[in-house]
């Protein structure tokens, strides 16, 4: 029993003993720690709210369009225009922005979707900025506090008048972890950033493809010429190999 106890608290001390250790090391690494921790605390809020919503916004694009395609047939433009309507995401909103125009001409439709697109895009896009700062400015606080240390190491050499391991540590210790911290940072936050991006640009191209696709089922449409015959046309998601 007192060896099973033992093993049941060995990942608590070694949690514990985790956490003291680093907050030591935050201690330890002076003032320019608290902008780096301030940075990768509002960096990781940007973009976990960045991944929710692109995840949000990610709806399996082939089904989407087959549903469209069917409205069409069955009910006209207000059938249409209630898929949109009941579909998150981006690729519907441009598809509603487009089927408003319709009866404007198809010129009009693609200039409306064009310019949702546009506006979509920017929505994607939004607090990337932010968090390209954050990747920058975390190593450049880091290596600030890398500097202040060796201007403190070497301001208690020229006080002492002598070269001692003592006088240095402080200063060293201070410089070494100031530049780790703003390094893990920027690495954290690189790896959310690119996340988002390859997101974007993948709902960028779904979003085109699927416009193109709107514009020629309308044109289908005027025509009499049936919609969900297309070959190539599938549920399971992704775009169809051409």
């Amino acid at each position: 029993m007192n060896l099973l106890s033992t093993l049941m608290l060995l990942p608590q001390e070694a949690e514990e003993s985790g956490i003291n250790l680093l907050v030591r090391y935050f201690n330890d690494g002076g003032n320019f720690m608290w902008p780096v921790l301030i940075i990768l605390v509002i960096g990781l809020a940007i973009a976990f709210e960045r991944v929710i919503s692109l995840n949000r916004a990610d709806v399996n694009t082939r089904k989407f369009i087959l549903n469209v395609k069917r409205a069409l047939e069955d009910g006209g433009i207000s059938a249409a225009e209630e898929v949109c309507a009941n579909t998150r995401g981006p690729v519907a909103s441009v598809f509603q922005a487009g089927l408003l125009r319709v009866d404007e001409g198809i010129d009009a439709v693609e200039k409306a979707v064009v310019a949702y697109g546009s506006i979509e895009m920017s929505f994607l896009e939004r607090g990337l900025v932010w968090l390209s700062l954050f990747i920058a400015l975390a190593p450049m606080f880091g290596f600030l506090g890398t500097v202040v240390g060796m201007v403190e190491a070497f301001d208690a050499i020229e006080a002492a008048g002598d070269i001692s391991p003592s006088l240095v540590a402080r200063g060293i210790k201070i410089a070494l972890l100031t530049t780790v911290f703003g390094l893990i940072a920027a690495i954290i936050l690189q790896f959310f950033y690119n996340y988002a991006v390859s997101k974007i640009d993948r709902i960028v191209v779904e979003m085109e493809e699927a416009s193109i696709e709107l514009i020629d089922s309308l044109v289908l449409m005027k025509a009499g010429q049936p919609l969900t015959e297309s070959p190539g046309i599938s549920t399971s998601g992704g775009t169809a190999a051409g």
